[in-house]
This record gives C-alpha cells, structure tokens and sequence, in this order.
C-alpha cells in the first residue's frame, strides 16, 4: 500500500503532465487493494488534489440507475437514472460527455448550482457494459478539454483493468 502522499512536480497549467505523473500514483494506491469503494474513494481523493477540480466522484450502475458513490466535494445527487443529466447520458451512450457550459446540455441535472462544465468518463467491465460513471465537475465554465478527455480516460482504464477485469 503507497502512503497517504502525492507528488505533483509540473504545474496544474501542464495538463498532460499532471496526469502522467497521477496515473502511476493511482496505480501504487489502488494495487493490492479489491475492495471498489476503497479504490474508487482514493481514486477520487487523488483526482481531486491533483487538479483541484470542484467535484469529483463516481456513479455505480445498480440495475436500472447510477448509485452515488465515493466522492470529493459537496453533497450530489443520489440516483441518476439513465439516459438523465450528463451522466444519465454518458452511461447510455457508452461513451465520454464533455460539457463546456452545462446550461446549455438539455435535461443537465443541477446538484449544485455552482457547477459551471463538466466532463463525464464511463468506466466498464471486461464485457463492454458500463460498471460506474467517474462524474467530474468545475465552477468554470469550458474548463475541460481534449487532454482531459485523454487523462480521465487513462485514469478510467486504471480502474477497469484493477476493479473490473476478469
């Protein structure tokens, strides 16, 4: 087990080498470790003091909806059904929703009404079928972008390949 301590030697300006220095810090945490809420709570945690993002967490799909799950920041909602916010959407579509203003997403589900874009990144399991959502939120607006598309779905693949691969 890797000790409660992170390092992050590049700026929170360089993107891409934020999330090269993170992957191998999730990694070290999550190995050993089977239990998904304890994986998936320090994936979180690390998430959000890598890049001090405003809400970051994850949805398990439970049957017919995303359950809250571990997360960093203020109170969220407690089920999303699919097909519902951009989460909702994510999990139905199979695939990462990138959202530069989320007033401008039809159907946006407001847990919290600073939340100004967001990025959403399915998670699977060996099979393809979607086990959980990572949700991540900013209070600015167009804060996301194509190296955080890549970063959180290398992140995500992480989580896969320790939690969900046979």
């Amino acid at each position: 087990m890797m000790s409660g301590t992170l390092i992050f030697e590049s700026s929170l300006s360089d993107k891409a080498a934020r999330y090269k220095e993170l992957l191998p810090q999730l990694e070290a945490l999550i190995h050993g470790e089977k239990d998904e809420t304890a994986c998936l709570a320090n994936a979180a945690a690390a998430l959000a003091e890598c890049f001090h993002f405003f809400w970051v967490g994850f949805y398990r799909v439970q049957q017919t909806q995303l359950i809250l799950g571990p997360f960093q920041g203020p109170v969220a909602c407690t089920r999303i059904h699919k097909g519902k916010g951009v989460c909702g959407t994510a999990w139905e579509k199979n695939q990462t929703i990138l959202v530069p203003d989320v007033e401008e997403f039809p159907g946006h589900i407001a847990c919290s009404s600073l939340s100004r874009s967001e990025i959403v990144v399915p998670i699977h399991f060996t099979n393809g079928d979607v086990a959980a959502i990572l949700d991540v939120d900013s209070t600015e607006l167009n804060n996301f972008d194509e190296q955080d598309r890549l970063g959180l779905e290398a992140f995500c693949k992480l989580l896969e390949k320790h939690l969900y691969s046979a």
